[in-house]
């Protein structure tokens, strides 16, 4: 996820400015010996691929010159989580398609599935407006609130899925479109397989919806389409600890739900890791999946990294350790990739040490 604080910058004001930065990215030759420090990350996710031994983590940005505007993902290499080699561009947005090339890519991530890598991009056209957005696929009563930034409203925006053979891409379309519904304003596209069934899990724009929801659809097999009709989870503003907001549209408080991930613990207990706001601040929050099914009910379990972080994934080091990256700030200008190491607890997860590389 790109876009402000609610309460201080308007997201498109920060999403040209994240843009620019990306435009530097892409721009620069590969550089050896990077740290993390001197990596831009906004949304990260990593790929540890045990048969290179090899270490990949992407962001989105812009994959051509400044002159070209044409948005994509860039990648970053290591063998240790310290010394890093990059940007590689690994997917363009290519013209003709429902997204605007220039328009942004957020939230890459990468899966291996059925012995390919799958790229689910969160993709954007500020240019297509929906002139009649539907509610959740829960069937919840939704206020239609027209809410405007920057002069730009209600807009096609969701997750399609791109593959390659490789970590590197170059990621290709497998479909036309994106997979949640085309009137739903979402982002943030995970992939989950339960009972040999691929998911993608995704957020459900506050923008569009006021109180942020997190929800899921099914997908074909070999993740080209959607199955059937989508279904709720939960709405950002179940969590307790998301407080009294100050900031209204129309008189209604906006919730945000932002980077869903999955986790199945030891023991067998369905967490998901995803990211809001405490009193202004991003964070990483943790709820639980009662039944230990998709389909929930799903309890709110508190914060897991404060401190104006967020937007994680988990994944396992080669050592065998349980690691954690978000980033840290949520200013895309600033933002950089934060390790953790964590523990499966069995019933929780619980951070043990950040990783300071």
């Amino acid at each position: 996820m790109k876009r402000s604080r609610l309460s201080v910058v308007p997201h498109i004001v920060l999403f040209c400015i994240v843009m620019a930065a990306g435009y530097i990215h892409a721009q620069i030759p590969v550089q050896e010996n990077l740290k993390l420090a001197d990596i831009r990350m906004h949304d990260p996710w990593m790929v540890a691929d045990k048969s290179t031994q090899t270490y990949y983590m992407y962001e989105g940005g812009m994959a051509g010159t400044a002159a070209q505007r044409r948005s994509g993902v860039i990648a970053y290499k290591s063998k240790d989580l310290i010394s890093w080699s990059g940007p590689y561009v690994v997917y363009e947005v290519a013209d003709g398609g429902w997204a605007d090339p220039a328009a942004g890519v957020w939230a890459p991530e990468v899966h291996a599935y059925r012995g390919k890598y799958y790229l689910f991009a969160t993709l954007n056209n500020y240019k297509a407006p929906i002139v009649q957005p539907q509610p959740a696929g829960n069937s919840r009563s939704v206020t239609k609130i027209d809410v405007t930034y920057g002069g730009v409203g209600w807009h096609l925006r969701g997750t399609q899925v791109f593959v390659s053979d490789t970590p590197l891409g170059p990621f290709k379309a497998i479909s036309e479109k994106q997979i949640p519904p085309a009137d739903y304003m979402s982002l943030d596209g995970t992939l989950y397989v339960e009972d040999g069934k691929p998911y993608m899990v995704y957020a459900h724009e506050w923008i569009q919806l006021v109180d942020g929801n997190m929800e899921a659809i099914e997908m074909t097999p070999d993740l080209t389409a959607a199955v059937g009709q989508p279904f709720y989870l939960f709405k950002a503003s179940d969590a307790p600890w998301l407080g009294n907001r100050t900031e209204t549209i129309n008189g209604a408080h906006p919730y945000v739900t932002d980077g869903p991930e999955l986790y199945k613990t030891r023991t067998g207990k369905l967490l998901m890791i995803w990211s809001s706001y405490d009193k202004g601040s991003y964070v990483e929050a943790l709820a639980h999946s009662t039944s230990g099914k998709l389909a929930g009910p799903w309890k709110q379990d508190g914060i897991l990294v404060g401190q104006d972080s967020g937007h994680g994934m988990i994944f396992h080091a080669f050592d065998g350790r349980l690691m954690l990256v978000l980033h840290q700030p949520f200013d895309g200008r600033l933002a950089r990739a934060k390790i953790y190491e964590i523990e499966d607890a069995g019933d929780t997860l619980k951070v043990k040490k950040m990783e300071y590389f």
